[in-house]
């Protein structure tokens, strides 16, 4: 697995590097907020996918390149209209993107989830409403041990996993959060990736990787065990990115 990351400054000017499909689907986005999230995260699954499969990033190459949705909402990759035979995953937060593939050859919808959060103030409403007893006991320690910053990033580290889980399953957020249960491993490896393991109320187990870079936390869950990813060249440093909400100043397009 590879994984790439990008800021409003890589999405290209212009609408020729969006194939007529995804052109024709920004007319309906009325709010800057989404448009921007669209064009961005097309932006990241577009430079990831041709690096992958050895493609030039022009935008020529790009409007061949298509991201497109499931009525699940996950994300798949076209080459000319046809498959491309590798799986994605996408997740953006506040100006930032990141994209999670599979190599060339190994398709199988439903491997794998990437999510991406601030590390922002979480009330304790919040960690009560969407986290289980266990995770919320987690995040409790993690207040007593490492202060507020240590509880911002617990529970936003913990939304993330269970998004990154619930990507997997290809139900997103239309399921209860509290329905899949984060365990977190601190031991940090030197490539800055930590081991956790999200577990479903019916057994299934997705055992995945987590890291914290700057003011993001970065989540990644698999069906099956598998390495940290390796990070593709030509993207942005995650731990030195800011978080922006470039839409505030013009909400509307």
């Amino acid at each position: 697995m590879q994984w790439l990351s990008t800021t409003e400054d890589a999405i290209p000017e212009g609408l020729g590097w969006l194939s007529a499909l995804e052109a024709s689907r920004i007319d309906d986005i009325r709010f800057t907020k989404r448009r921007t999230e669209y064009l961005l995260r097309r932006a990241v699954g577009k430079l990831a996918a041709t690096t992958v499969l050895g493609l030039d990033r022009s935008p020529q190459t790009f409007a061949r390149v298509e991201l497109l949705n499931r009525m699940s909402g996950a994300p798949y990759v076209l080459v000319d209209g046809a498959p491309a035979g590798i799986d994605i995953s996408l997740s953006d937060r506040a100006g930032v993107a990141v994209a999670l593939v599979s190599p060339p050859g190994t398709l199988a919808a439903g491997t794998l989830g990437i999510d991406l959060e601030i590390v922002e103030p979480r009330t304790a409403g919040f960690v009560r409403d969407y986290l289980t007893e266990p995770e919320q006991r987690y995040v409790a320690a993690r207040l007593e041990s490492h202060g507020s910053d240590g509880w911002n990033a617990a529970a936003n580290l913990l939304w993330s996993a269970k998004e990154a889980a619930l990507k997997v399953l290809r139900v997103g957020l239309r399921a209860d959060t509290r329905t899949v249960e984060v365990t977190i491993d601190h031991a940090v490896r030197p490539d800055g990736w930590g081991a956790m393991t999200v577990v479903g109320r019916d057994g299934t187990v997705f055992p995945g990787w987590w890291r914290r870079d700057g003011d993001f936390v970065l989540t990644i869950a698999y069906r099956a065990p598998s390495a940290p990813p390796a990070l593709l060249p030509g993207g942005a440093d995650l731990g030195g990115a800011i978080p922006t909400h470039s839409w505030l100043t013009r909400p509307t397009t």
